[in-house]
This record gives C-alpha cells, structure tokens and sequence, in this order.
C-alpha cells in the first residue's frame, strides 16, 4: 500500500493490545457492510467460537475502547458504532498492504475504455477519472487539475476583446488549455499582444508563468532592459494572468453527488444540503483539498492522505472521510489532486489503493499523450 498520511494525528492513544484491535477491526467491517450500530451478540457469535473469548471479556473490551473515545453508542440500547478518532487508529494502525482486487483493475480499464479514447483531452481524461472514482465507491468522485500558475508554458496567446479585455489561451506542456480574460491596467493593441505572445512562446517554452514573471522582473533590473516596451507588456501580461491563481489549484471535476442521498449518514436534510454547498463552491472545496496535498512535491507525491471526520477544519465536511492523492503531470511543480468523498463508513483499504492507482494511471495517460 502507498505511504498514507493524515490532516492530524488524532489517535496518539496508547496502542491497543491485539484484543482490542481485533474486537476493534471486527466492529468497523460489520458496521462499513451494515451501516448499522454493532452490538456485543454479533461480537460475541464470531469471538467466542473462534476464539473462545466469553462475552464478558468481549463486553469489557468493548467498555475499554469506549472509554478510550473509539466507538460510542448512538443510542443507550443501542449496539456501538466506531468514532472518528476510531477510524483513525484503525487507518493509521491496523489496515495491512491492499490492493485492487482483479475486478476492480478489469472495471477501471473498461470504463476508461468506453468513456475516454487515447486521444481524448486533457480535460476529458480528467473528468472520466472524476467518473470512474465515484462508479467504483459509489462515493463522491472528486480531481482538480494543476493551476495556472503551476502549468509550463507550451503555447500562450492574447486575443483582445471589447471592454479593454484580454483572453489569455494557455497551452501547457501536458496540453492542458486554460483560458482567462483579464483587464489590464494599460490599453494594448493586438498587434503589441502578438509581439508579445511571439517573445513569450520563443523565450520561455517549458517554463511556468510565476518563473517567466520572476525572469522577465529580473531582466527588467538590467539597466539596458529598463524601458524596454515588450518585456514591460510580458510582465504586465503574466501578472494579470497570474492574478487569484497563486495558491489555488485548477478546475474541479466531481461526479457521484447523487451517490450521497444513499447513505444513511446523510439522512438529516440540512446537513446533506451543507455537503451539497460545498461541492457546488469551487474555492471552498479547493481550501479543503489544499489543505491535503502539500506542494512540496518530495514530500508526498506518492502519498494517499486521509481526512477523517472532526480532523476536517470545515464543518461540512466533518461526517465525512476524505481519501486523496497527489498526481505529477510533467514536473514535481506541476500537480493536480484526485480523491473520494464518502461518509466515515467507507472501504478505507481499497479506496487508498483505488486514489493511489487512479492517480499513477493520470500520470501516465499525460506522459503518453505528451510522447505523441
């Protein structure tokens, strides 16, 4: 299984002794098939057969793991469910090395195979891997591509528009087109933004627009470079081109929303309207997602981190378990995140594996589009 990380570290209890770990796992799988509270019989059935552990010491365990905050009762004559900080220990602690089943590998590539051709744009690949995540959890299907300022350049053009507006059509290196109208300061003619467009895709191919802005600053320094028209209008340009896109990240694809009306957990009305508000609300849910995946690409490119319940700083979010990976396209600079949203009973094993193999797939789609 690939590293995994968490938003907190919320289960720095003391380790559980293999007792409890087993009645623990053993409570978390009957409670993610059922979705109902588990009670001491149905423990005691499985543990005191196999076991031959009496359902006294099973309800003492039971009363431990209680106590220590990792299952609680929904309902005094209820059975027990697990808690966040229960999940946690059970994702940080307990899950062994998983991977895609055969049937999960063979439906990943039929569905890739119906829904994307080889050929097919970046922005259709990432909305087919938004498609495919959320068909295989029947959860919330969730990628966000690079961000502009991220992207190296392969071909820009400014096009002048009424109003004083610029459409800026950004090509990058993974063929990715982002386009932006911007309004800057000074009036420019066409004939001075294709200069300057002709200058940019010259100088400064493979570079992304925070270096050219950096480069462009640097030269201008220059005593010889100081009134220079053209490297003024460049940098002017990327700034504009620059502006809210510096520590944000790119579209957002989700597919699977509809998935949420089926889950028990979400059956409070307001609560689900919540959950709605927020993946309707691209900067709200980008905030949630950069709070996952850093950008120190060294760091976690490779990692799977997992967000569990009440360790979510947005209050929507926090009957939620939120499973993320980091994908590269071209340079370490250049990352995108993908991810599955479901309700905190969710198949933490094979979502982690399934995240971790959707986003090496991304990566390679991208590596092999750019061959071509």
């Amino acid at each position: 299984m690939p590293r995994r990380t968490s938003h907190a570290q919320t289960a720095e209890s003391t380790p559980l002794d293999p007792r409890a770990q087993a009645l623990l796992a053993a409570l978390i799988k009957e409670h993610v098939i059922t979705g109902e509270a588990v009670g001491s019989r149905v423990l005691s059935d499985r543990f005191s057969h196999g076991y031959g552990w009496s359902p006294a010491t099973i309800r003492n365990v039971m009363s431990d793991l209680e106590e220590g905050g990792l299952v609680e009762q929904p309902h005094t004559s209820a059975g027990r469910v697990p808690t966040d900080k229960g999940y946690r220990y059970y994702v940080d602690n307990m899950l062994g090395e998983a991977r895609l089943s055969r049937g999960d590998l063979k439906a990943i590539d039929e569905l890739f195979a119906v829904n994307v051709a080889a050929t097919a744009s970046p922005d259709r690949l990432m909305e087919t891997a938004s498609h495919v995540l959320s068909a295989l959890s029947q959860n919330v299907g969730i990628v966000v591509s690079p961000s502009l300022a991220d992207n190296r350049l392969k071909h820009i053009e400014f096009v002048q528009l009424p109003d004083k507006r610029i459409l800026v059509v950004l090509v990058s290196t993974s063929n990715i087109i982002h386009n932006k109208v911007i309004r800057p300061s000074d009036d420019l003619t066409q004939d001075e933004l294709d200069r300057t467009a002709r200058y940019l895709n010259s100088e400064f191919s493979g570079k992304s627009l925070l270096a050219i802005r950096a480069e462009i600053v640097e030269l201008m320094k220059q005593e010889k470079a100081l009134y220079d028209q053209l490297l003024r209008n460049a940098v002017l340009l990327c700034e504009r081109s620059l502006e809210g896109e510096e520590g944000t990240s790119g579209e957002v694809y989700i597919d699977g929303t509809s998935n949420i009306l089926t889950k028990p957990e979400f059956i409070d009305i307001e609560r689900m309207r919540e959950l709605f508000r927020t993946f309707e609300e691209k900067s709200r849910l980008i905030k949630i997602l950069n709070e996952c995946v850093s950008h120190d690409a060294q760091s976690y490119l490779g990692d799977v981190h997992v967000v569990i319940g009440r360790e979510h700083p947005a209050s929507s979010m926090r009957n939620c378990a939120l499973i993320t990976a980091p994908y590269r396209l071209g340079s370490n600079e250049n990352i995108g995140t993908l991810g599955v949203v479901g309700p905190m009973r969710i198949e933490y094993a094979r979502i982690m594996a399934m995240v971790n193999y959707m986003a090496r797939l991304i990566e390679h789609r991208f590596a092999e589009q750019a061959a071509t």
